[in-house]
């Protein structure tokens, strides 16, 4: 990179992920972008993707969306997104795990969790062979990385002794365009769309080792018969190994109002991941009013705050216990519906735009 601008710093973002199907990683991008676009900063954006603009992505002020065709996924992030934004005079790159020595000392890098340090075993050996040999270098080589959560931050500088100074949190927040339902409503559109006609638990995650979801078909299988909730299971199929039991009904990946039903509409949300860098899935099922259960794996109760009930335990025993005594008190689920409405509303993209541009700011310095 050269200079900076100093009159307007110019900014690249490798947004590649944020057209492509809702994950955490999508809903990252496109929160972003949302956020920037409310906040109105002056920096100006040049958004890289290797794909045409989409209809619907929010564009910041003044943005420009650049078209980089290129075949190979990480010739693009080495080497052609880096020389074409030097081309473009950017001040700034932005990416996710990755950072080229292209970038000179201007790069910043997301990096959410360094979950493939914490147990290699939640990761095939190609994945996480990868993963351990590039984020480093990433933040090596990066002015600045960005982290979603102060669990996430410690896990970094203890894995990454080089990103050590360098790592500042910016937390997520919920999907920008994921809208609670009304209940009656909710209930009718899972009834028609999944055939649920009564009342359910609801688990939200692609099927890997991490998500630990095991745990939760487990639990709803050890239920009393006068609870006879099931336990839906939305997401790509992964590469778990969880046996899904009577209870569990697997319903795939699901559009995102049809997301927005589910969690409107459901009893308890189940989150029993063994390790999260943040949690997006618990602030949207906030937002919908929806109660949690989470694990203490990683940051969910960093996340969660005093809004969900927290379950220090592996035990599909205890995980039984703890959603029937939930499912028995109906005044607890309530505020605990007030308190996680009150949660999410705590974490907005607008800030999470503005904490980035300070980074930008910083590492342009």
């Amino acid at each position: 990179m050269g200079e900076p601008n100093r009159d307007r710093l110019r900014v690249a973002l490798d947004v590649r992920l944020v057209q492509r199907a809702s994950t955490g990683d999508s809903t990252y991008w496109l929160g972003l972008l949302h956020g920037l676009c409310r906040i109105g900063s002056p920096i100006e954006f040049l958004l890289f993707s290797n794909a045409p603009q989409p209809p619907g992505i929010p564009m910041p002020p003044g943005a420009t969306w650049v078209e980089l065709p290129c075949r190979n996924e990480r010739w693009w992030s080495f080497v052609a997104f880096p020389l074409a934004a030097r081309r473009r005079r950017a001040d700034i790159l932005h990416t996710q795990y990755s950072m080229s020595p292209l970038a000179g000392r201007r790069g910043v890098t997301t990096i959410h969790d360094v979950s493939f340090f914490v147990d290699p075993s939640w990761f095939r050996p190609k994945d996480r062979l990868l993963l351990r040999t590039l984020v480093p270098l990433a933040a090596r080589w990066a002015s600045r990385v960005i982290t979603v959560s102060e669990t996430s931050r410690r896990d970094i500088e203890r894995f990454v002794p080089s990103a050590r100074g360098k790592v500042r949190v910016v937390p997520n927040a919920p999907h920008p365009d994921l809208a609670p339902v009304d209940p009656a409503e909710a209930r009718k559109m899972v009834g028609e769309r999944f055939g649920l006609e009564g009342p359910y638990l609801l688990t939200v995650a692609t099927r890997w080792p991490r998500k630990n979801l095991a745990l939760a078909t487990q639990a709803a299988e050890l239920l009393p018969p006068e609870l006879p909730h099931p336990l839906v299971l939305t997401g790509k199929p992964g590469w778990g190994t969880e046996s899904l039991g009577p209870r569990s009904r697997p319903v795939g990946y699901v559009q995102l109002r049809e997301l927005a039903a589910l969690y409107s509409a459901a009893d308890l949300y189940l989150a029993p991941s063994r390790y999260e860098g943040f949690g997006i899935t618990l602030l949207e099922a906030f937002h919908c009013g929806c109660p949690v259960l989470c694990s203490a794996g990683g940051a969910q109760p960093e996340v969660a705050g005093d809004a969900a009930e927290v379950l220090a335990s592996w035990s599909p025993e205890d995980w039984a216990e703890a959603i029937r005594s939930l499912l028995a008190d109906s005044s607890k689920l309530e505020r605990m519906r007030r308190d996680g409405r009150r949660r999410a509303a705590e974490f907005r993209w607008e800030d999470s735009a503005r904490k980035t541009c300070d980074v930008y700011r910083e590492a342009a310095l």
